[in-house]
């Protein structure tokens, strides 16, 4: 550890903490902004994605978030270890944070939030919550008294002022460097979209021109390493040692829990889990293969749409047989798949770069986070 800093647990630096609240009552009047686990991010509380009410007859105490309050997940689903400051600008209501949450605040002491804050961001803090974890499945949580015993390298409260400032602007610039990588990504996306999209004048109905099956199989008929492709409902393509299928078709899931359905294009031996559709043009072939894959990647928001069920979404054949599709001149289906093929093969080649940068950026991070905690971040 560098000269001049010392090693204290967070519990020893003189901050208060406590759990969020557990309302009793939910409702869209109440006057409290209720922030839970799922909208705390490194990057900022997005309401847009989580904001609930809570009403202020609940006991609350002193647990209304004040600005520069750090707010920790210490439970969850997906959100164990994330942090956020709070800054009362982000919402005019008064608020509070769910009990999956623990608020540090830190005042009046030798730490500043923001040097806490981005210290249980590092390396060195994920270590310790995964060592304290508790829970192998489901709704994973670890205990306050063992965040308040991590031990944090505390210097001078001048050099804590140092660091933060270099991380704050080094952060902001990853920030700018993501955005413009989502920016890029976005604008290949709607690009695909709207290609996808191109109006023709003359409409088909897809029972006109295809047949339709399913396969047979269970979705743990899947075997590791098998020889041939296995569609499934889910969006990776797995592996099976028999085929039941030898053409060319558009495989289509016909169930998901969300509606959140997907299509693929294949040509070859396959098989197939029972409420998986196989479609495979009839002998008319009025409509190339390529095409409709395009056309059914299309449909998929009107799929959902249309697909019933309450746990899970499902989709009737009679909803896919009588789907209208544009229907031009065979050549003219060929001029699209190539625009088709040509945009998305440059969508995903941005998609992989853009991948390739937030790695490079993750890393970056964390690399910076570990040298600002071993006193490297000059």
């Amino acid at each position: 550890m560098k000269k001049g800093w010392q090693l204290k647990r967070l519990g020893d630096l003189g901050i208060n903490y406590f759990k969020g609240v557990s309302p009793k009552e939910k409702r869209s009047n109440g006057d409290l902004v209720l922030i839970p686990s799922g909208a705390v991010f490194p990057s900022g509380i997005k309401f847009e994605r989580t904001k609930r009410f809570a009403s202020s007859d609940v006991n609350v105490g002193n647990k209304i978030l004040i600005d520069g309050d750090i707010l920790f997940n210490c439970g969850g689903v997906g959100t164990l270890g994330r942090s956020a400051i709070f800054l009362y600008g982000s919402t005019t209501d008064k608020a509070v944070s769910d009990s999956f949450v623990l608020v540090i605040r830190s005042k009046n002491t030798d730490a500043l939030n923001r040097f806490i804050f981005y210290f249980l961001q590092s390396e060195q803090a994920n270590e310790k919550i995964i060592a304290n974890t508790r829970g192998t499945t489901g709704i994973t949580s670890i205990r306050t008294e063992a965040i308040m015993g991590f031990e944090i390298p505390i210097p001078p409260l001048a050099e804590q002022q140092r660091i933060v400032g270099l991380l704050d602007e080094a952060f902001e610039g990853l920030a700018t460097a993501k955005a413009n990588a989502e920016k890029n990504l976005q604008n290949a996306r709607a690009l695909f979209e709207s290609h996808l999209h191109v109006d023709h004048a003359e409409k088909a109905i897809l029972g006109d021109l295809v047949n339709i099956k399913t396969g047979k199989l269970d979705a743990n008929a899947a075997v590791e390493g098998g020889k041939f492709p296995f569609f499934t409902c889910s969006r990776d393509i797995f592996a099976i040692d028999t085929f039941a299928f030898d053409c060319e078709a558009i495989l289509l899931a016909g169930n998901n829990a969300v509606g959140d359905f997907n299509v693929k294009h294949y040509n070859g031996k396959f098989n197939a889990y029972q409420r998986t559709y196989v479609i495979t043009v009839n002998e008319k072939k009025r409509v190339l293969y390529r095409f409709l894959y395009f056309q059914m990647l299309k449909s998929l928001k009107k799929f959902k749409a249309q697909s019933v069920g309450a746990g899970t979404k499902f989709l009737k054949l009679g909803m896919i047989k009588e789907l209208e599709i544009e229907l031009p001149s065979l050549d003219e289906q060929q001029r699209i798949v190539s625009t088709m093929d040509s945009v998305r093969e440059e969508t995903q080649r941005l998609a992989r770069l853009y991948e390739r940068k937030l790695a490079a950026l993750e890393a970056l991070k964390k690399s910076l986070l570990y040298q600002a905690f071993n006193g490297g971040l000059v």
